[in-house]
């Protein structure tokens, strides 16, 4: 590993940046006092600290209170100032759920969204010659069901963090930019043309050049070099080497092979002098459907998934440390799982980057509202077309899923406000990202989907064969009515879409008398565990029309001892037993990639991960 810290926004950095996470000055504010005795301007107000980005309910935070408090504050100093010809950027990953920034006492941004980033510029706020103060006010009414997220976990959560961001301020950073500086870029790859689009937005109007250079470690893939004249810029760099259908094995980015193709972009003036520089990365993969199937690169590939909800027990829904996100990407390869879906979160950065770099398709999903309402409708859309804009251009994101099992939509099956909204959603995220299959709503009660995913937490290999053995199997229990009296699909939509068994499993161990605890089934011994485990995978092998699956789920979170890893990471049964059941042989691996999972299952049976 290396001493150098990822960046906290890793598909794009600059070399200069100063990592805002750490101690941090803390106060609830309770009775809402704050804004009229103006703590923005006060450091008496601020009796405790925390550490950033830990949500104050965690033991890693420092704080540790479970209580119900809407309204908190944080304040911290810095000296970090940018040179004369350059502004400085404040980033958040997030602040759950409205927050408002003051610099110095200036207002300087104003956001609303638990998962999804903002910037300010804080250069007019700076003071000369002397330490600089960032507050902010962090909001999340816990009974507003426009603004919560729904979970498996609760409902109704007496901690009113849990499952809606689990933190309140995450990855804080400092970045000096130029005057005229880059501030967004994105890859689209196209595998069909062997190229790559690259779409950029600057900070203001200029007249000069855009250099963008594409390498796959040293070699030099593409140079290209184009006029610029406005705020976008769009363009379409050819990569010849991939039109030898013979050399694209070391090109095509897929779980098996990450290939990727880092990118230096130069944003030039007039006479060619460099302004403003940055790094990313994409992989020329492409994602889609086709005759029933998930398509990767334009070819047919069966998705072993598994549920990821991302929680540590003492750091909650922000991992305990940037190496944990490594970590937990490669958990879910040893077990043979080639794909995870992030469930009710929108996933950090860094655990899409290690995705990216390791090899794990992801599908994106979005915290739930609780109700449906004309403000729910609002808050969610802007944060969900902003979340996928964020990660539109990770590889490793295949499928995104705004609306699971029907949740903020509680009644779509009988109201066409609500399957108007799902379907609004569908098209909206398409309108952005028309690359990537969309889910209307995971799960049941599809209006338009570009996957069919059905969840059936039966602990019967037979009934999963009654149910999707057969095309005409899977055409019953789509249009017929489940045990919770909810159909498969709501509207006639049949583009011969892949079916796939997206929760299923949930096992649990039986628990401890008194215990807090969910499971869709319990066992009492490694061999009842396996058993079904084995005959649950035998029987979705078995059906020549499922596309694909997801298991429930990689590790225990709260009360739900489900996982195939207890929440301290720990597997519950030999790792190589589990892996033998999860893959098989007829879903092809690399061998160099399974002597990685041996490796990596040994490591686990060992204690040394």
């Amino acid at each position: 590993m290396t001493d150098i810290p990822l960046h906290p926004r890793p598909r794009l950095t600059r070399q200069r940046w100063v990592d805002l996470c750490g101690t941090w000055d803390f106060a609830h504010d309770d009775e809402n006092i704050g804004l009229d005795a103006r703590w923005f301007e006060k450091s008496d107000a601020f009796t405790r600290q925390i550490q950033v980005p830990y949500p104050p309910e965690s033991e890693l935070s420092g704080i540790n209170d479970k209580g119900f408090h809407p309204v908190v504050w944080y304040r911290r100093e810095f000296s970090t100032m940018p040179a004369d010809s350059e502004r400085l950027l404040l980033h958040f990953g997030a602040v759950d759920y409205a927050a408002k920034v003051w610099v110095n006492g200036q207002l300087v941004a104003t956001h609303e969204g638990g998962h999804s980033p903002f910037t300010a510029d804080i250069t007019g706020a700076l003071a000369q010659d002397t330490v600089q103060t960032v507050v902010v006010r962090a909001e999340d009414q816990p009974h507003d069901g426009t603004m919560r997220a729904a979970s498996r976990t609760g409902r109704r959560p007496r901690t009113y963090l849990v499952r809606s961001h689990h933190r309140h301020l995450a990855a804080g950073l400092l970045e000096p930019v130029p005057t005229t500086h880059l501030t967004t870029f994105h890859l689209t790859p196209d595998i069909v043309r062997n190229s790559v689009t690259v779409d950029a937005r600057l900070s203001r109007s200029h007249f000069g050049w855009l250099s963008v250079t594409l390498r796959k470690g040293d070699e030099l893939l593409a140079v290209q070099q184009v006029h610029v004249a406005k705020e976008t810029i769009e363009t379409t760099i050819a990569i010849p080497r991939a039109r030898n259908g013979q050399q694209r094995g070391d090109l095509y980015w897929s779980p098996e092979n990450p290939n990727l193709i880092t990118v230096s972009v130069a944003l030039l003036s007039e006479a060619g002098e460099p302004i403003d520089t940055v790094e990313s990365y994409f992989g020329l993969r492409s994602a889609g459907i086709g005759n029933g199937r998930f398509l990767l690169n334009d070819r047919p590939y069966f998705v072993r998934s598994v549920l990821e909800q991302g929680f540590w027990p003492q750091s909650h829904l922000a991992a305990p440390s940037a190496d944990a996100l490594r970590q937990e990407v490669e958990l879910i390869k040893a077990l043979g799982f080639n794909a995870c879906r992030i469930h009710q979160k929108v996933e950090d950065p860094r655990f899409l980057y290690w995705a990216d770099h390791l090899g794990l398709l992801v599908w994106g999903e979005m915290a739930n509202a609780y109700e449906f309402s004309p403000a729910a409708v609002d808050r969610f859309t802007r944060e969900w077309l902003s979340v996928v804009e964020r990660d539109r251009s990770n590889p490793c994101i295949v499928t995104w899923v705004p609306i699971n099992e029907s949740w903020g939509v509680e009644d779509i099956a009988n109201r066409p406000a609500q399957q108007a909204y799902a379907t609004a959603l569908y098209n909206l995220t398409k309108a952005i990202d028309p690359t990537r299959p969309v889910i209307s709503n995971e799960g049941w009660e599809h209006t338009f989907s570009d996957i069919i995913g059905i969840h059936d937490y039966t602990q019967h290999g037979s009934q999963l064969t009654d149910r999707f053995g057969s095309a005409e199997a899977i055409a019953a229990t789509l249009d017929g009515m489940k045990s919770n009296r909810k159909r498969g699909r709501l509207v006639e939509d049949d583009r011969d879409q892949p079916v796939m068994l997206t929760e299923f499993g949930g096992i649990s161990y039986h628990p401890a008398a008194g215990q807090n605890w969910m499971g869709y089934a319990t066992v009492g011994s490694d061999e009842e565990y396996l058993g079904i485990l084995r005959d649950l995978f035998a029987a979705i092998y078995k059906s020549p029309e499922l596309a694909g699956f997801c298991y429930t789920q990689i590790t225990d979170t709260q009360q739900e001892k489900n996982g195939l890893y207890d929440e301290n990471r720990q597997p519950k049964l030999p790792v190589a037993a589990m892996r033998d059941i999860i893959w098989q042989p007829s879903q092809s691996v690399p061998t160099e990639f399974l002597d990685i999972a041996r490796r990596k299952a040994i490591q686990l049976s060992q204690g040394e991960v």
